[in-house]
């Protein structure tokens, strides 16, 4: 097999989402076209050391289907080693499956950018922009895309948990929002710090809970309804997948439900009207563009019992493990994870020598 480019699988991270980058790195490795690349694993530990993934390279090599990569080996730095593949082998792709902070909200993207190599995915504003659940809110409202109602907060409004004042926000969010919350990091995924409040004491412990993972924090108001999923492929000119639907095991799709106890129900192609589907698609396209996204993005929505079409996140690195939904629903549409994967690193050159064009004098 000659002329492989080289593809570059990032994975891990720093983030509490640290394990599920290692499996779904593992699944877009072995979806990878053997003919057409030559799987290089790059993983960051939980200390931010980048390495060279050896022993998960060596597997891969020789045809084995890994669960999980091991983000171990030798060090790898970033950009002589980037330029050192650009110099053997023709400029390689990278692709990003560090899922969360220091990996999905524009830093990884930044240094990628600096290298001037392609990668897949969203560039640096649109990373940015769909990992800040906050920001992502308030583009999307001007953009004019339904949303639940919610409010963000900093976490040093929670400084003092034992004031009159604090207790007088409390009650004000459950006032505004209630009777029942979620409360989130504004910068994480999986449901990682996420919460469910009914209560004066329950929302000040979800509270506590998410500014121990960011220093900004948003509250929703909780949609009593259905959890429609749908993904999101392409440039500027997006094609969406029909709906999925999660139907979770517990109160809500936790993390805990979405990688330990698998007790939710994912379903592909739900029974909705087809108009449903059809605003659901061009909702999804709309965010999409309206928050910068390139490559893919899975993006996730409710719908209320009133019949609401709520937008709830953007997710620029989706999960790729055997139960996520974005490769499954384009599975669906007669996509396999393969030629998906391809179809990938065939956008991420294209952006990349559109931005060389745009920046060369």
């Amino acid at each position: 097999m000659v002329d492989r480019r080289r593809l570059v699988v990032l994975f891990g991270g720093r983030s509490a989402e640290h394990h599920v980058s290692c499996i779904s790195a593992a699944h877009v490795a072995s979806a990878a076209d053997p003919n057409r690349f030559e799987v290089i694993p790059v993983g960051i530990d939980l200390d931010g050391r980048w390495v060279l993934a050896e022993s998960s390279a060596s597997a891969l090599a020789a045809g084995e289907i890994l669960e999980c990569l091991n983000p171990t080996g030798p060090d790898w730095d970033p950009l002589p080693s980037l330029k050192a593949l650009a110099s053997e082998a023709g400029i390689p792709v990278v692709f990003p499956v560090v899922h969360g902070p220091l990996g999905e909200d524009g830093t990884v993207q930044g240094l990628l950018e600096l290298a001037d190599v392609p990668y897949v995915g969203a560039g640096v504003l649109g990373s940015a922009l769909a990992m800040d659940k906050l920001t992502a809110k308030e583009v999307l409202a001007f953009h004019g895309i339904p949303q639940a109602k919610y409010r963000g907060l900093h976490a040093e409004r929670l400084a003092n948990p034992d004031s009159e004042g604090h207790h007088a926000l409390l009650e004000e969010l459950l006032m505004e929002l209630g009777p029942t919350v979620f409360v989130k990091p504004a910068n994480l995924g999986s449901s990682v710090g996420v919460s469910r409040a009914t209560d004066i004491g329950s929302l000040d412990a979800a509270l506590a809970t998410a500014a121990s993972y960011d220093e900004w924090v948003v509250v929703e108001e909780a949609i009593v309804g259905q959890e429609i999923e749908l993904a999101v492929l392409g440039n500027r000119s997006p094609q969406v997948s029909g709906p999925g639907e999660i139907r979770p095991g517990a109160d809500f799709y936790s993390y805990a439900d979405k990688y330990e106890l698998s007790e939710a129900e994912l379903l592909v192609n739900p029974e909705l009207d087809p108009e449903v589907s059809v605003g659901f698609q061009n909702l999804a396209a709309r965010a999409y563009l309206a928050l910068r996204c390139t490559g893919m993005a899975r993006v996730d929505f409710f719908l209320a019992e009133d019949g609401r079409m709520l937008l709830n996140e953007v997710n620029t690195i989706p999960g790729f493990t055997p139960i996520s939904m974005y490769p499954r629903l384009w599975q669906a549409a007669g996509l396999s994870s393969r030629a998906l994967v391809s179809r990938l690193v065939d956008l991420a050159l294209d952006r990349h020598a559109r931005r060389r064009r745009n920046t060369s004098r």
